[in-house]
């Protein structure tokens, strides 16, 4: 398979002939080749949308849906190939990347109405001779920046509202993952985008990610990454003042109260820290256990996790796959190997297993460590793999200082019967998503993202959309009547 850089209506190979090799996890084995964007190539897709972006404002909301309905449509037509595509490149289970397809459309769908029920104010003023009228317009140009861990879903959460909203979007996704994004973006090719109006640029960060934060033409940038990369992204923004969208990485607590459905409780914990491998932002990090139940519940949650049946993603019942790379095997290890040297305790998991037909795949058993130390690194940084760290606490006070204590401030969990108690502790707890006996903090309906150096800004629900358009006003004197 191949790929290449798609702008100005058109797939173009790359400027400076840079590439880069695509790699089944599962199997290790190079599946295709994408191009890799150029700060050269990035000037092209400016200019291409400079020149599209009045039409594409002019046109209207309603017009807009009915390109993106028309490309929704296509993307859930073929949403079995692409969720195939979408194994090949990044392990996950082919079952979850059809769910994440499908939960794409509905994001593309729902902006595309969100879209045309944006209205205006009039609001009072200090004269009775003025009025003030209120509307709201779209920023410009934006960029996004799409991780490798859902690159479908992410690239919709961005393009959906930024297109629908009247702003050109220049897309840079992961350089890892380019297959299933690439035939997205065929799909709004064939609904009838206008040329210009949407570009996909494979690169590496350094140089194509760069680019986008740094360049003047460009009014508004989203990135979904570390929180490194965020800050040089912010950085780079800085030079005209980017409006800044930046979902960035979480360290998520799961807090179980003594008085929680134990078994209900350890297999929410069990999904949502071994889900994709623990690669995903929202993942359970570290486990927070009130000694009352702490032994039950690392039972429950070590049994549940030494039943894990790991294997490529498009085998029929496979729910668990490889990770994406040697890296991240090597960073769940070194995380690992600390929190046992400081006086944790493995439970289950910490090798790579060896699988027939699979014997270089990016395989790694997932991992559960009770009593791991405070200043361990899998409770105080990001592990983004099959890990995760469990420790007891005995007063609500201690937890929250453990909950609140790092620079992440994402998602967290909480499980308790008791919900008055819950709410109290959901309010208190320093992250923008909190999940009260339930294990997943997205929904298309509702804000997503962060506090602290976890990011700015919101995706998804109204928010999602309102992030791609500026208020404006207008103060008009009346004329009086019979003047």
């Amino acid at each position: 398979m191949e790929t290449t850089l798609f702008y100005g209506g058109e797939w173009h190979p790359p400027a400076e002939e840079a590439w880069f090799t695509v790699v089944d996890p599962a199997t290790g084995r190079p599946i295709g080749r994408t191009a890799l964007a150029g700060a050269a190539d990035v000037d092209r897709a400016v200019d291409a949308a400079r020149a599209a972006q009045r039409h594409w404002v002019a046109i209207g909301a309603d017009a807009r849906a009915r390109i993106l309905h028309a490309a929704a449509d296509r993307v859930a037509e073929r949403a079995d190939a692409i969720a195939r595509l979408l194994t090949l490149e990044q392990g996950k289970p082919v079952g979850d990347s059809r769910k994440e397809i499908d939960f794409g459309v509905e994001v593309i769908h729902y902006y595309a109405e969100e879209a045309r029920r944006v209205g205006g104010t009039i609001r009072p003023s200090a004269s009775s001779e003025v009025r003030n009228l209120v509307s709201h317009h779209p920023v410009g140009i934006v960029a996004g920046i799409v991780p490798w861990n859902y690159p479908v879903d992410l690239y919709c959460w961005k393009v959906g509202p930024a297109l629908a909203a009247g702003c050109p979007a220049i897309i840079k996704p992961p350089h890892e993952t380019p297959f299933a994004i690439a035939e997205v973006v065929r799909c709004f090719d064939e609904a009838g985008l206008p040329p210009g109006v949407l570009a996909n640029l494979p690169g590496r960060g350094p140089e194509a990610g760069a680019a986008l934060a740094a360049h003047p033409g460009i009014a508004m940038i989203s990135a979904t990454a570390s929180i490194a990369a965020g800050q040089e992204i912010a950085r780079r923004a800085a030079g005209n003042l980017k409006r800044l969208s930046l979902e960035l990485g979480g360290h998520a607590p799961f807090i179980v109260l003594p008085d929680a459905d134990v078994e209900a409780a350890a297999k929410a914990a069990l999904r949502r820290s071994f889900s994709n491998m623990g690669q995903i932002c929202i993942a359970v990090n570290r486990i927070l256990v009130h000694r009352d139940v702490h032994r039950r519940f690392a039972d429950a949650l070590a049994a549940q996790t030494d039943a894990i049946v790991l294997g490529h993603g498009l085998e029929d019942g496979v729910a668990y796959g490889p990770v994406l790379n040697a890296s991240v095997i090597e960073r769940t290890q070194a995380h690992l190997d600390d929190a046992v040297a400081k006086g944790g305790r493995l439970l289950t998991g910490g090798q790579r297993p060896r699988l027939d037909g699979l014997e270089d795949g990016f395989f790694y058993r997932p991992t559960l460590v009770d009593e791991a130390p405070l200043d361990s690194l899998p409770m105080t940084s990001e592990s983004f793999g099959p890990i995760a760290a469990m420790r007891a606490f005995d007063t609500i006070e201690e937890m929250l200082a453990i909950a609140n204590g790092l620079e992440f401030g994402l998602a967290a969990y909480l499980y308790t019967e008791d919900l008055e108690r819950g709410w109290a502790i959901a309010d208190a707890l320093e992250c923008g998503m909190v999940g009260v006996n339930v294990n997943d903090t997205s929904d298309l309906q509702a804000p997503f993202g962060g506090t602290k150096l976890s990011g700015l800004g919101r995706e998804l629900g109204t928010e999602g959309l309102m992030a791609y358009l500026e208020p404006k006003l207008i103060r008009m004197r009346r004329r009086a009547i019979g003047a």
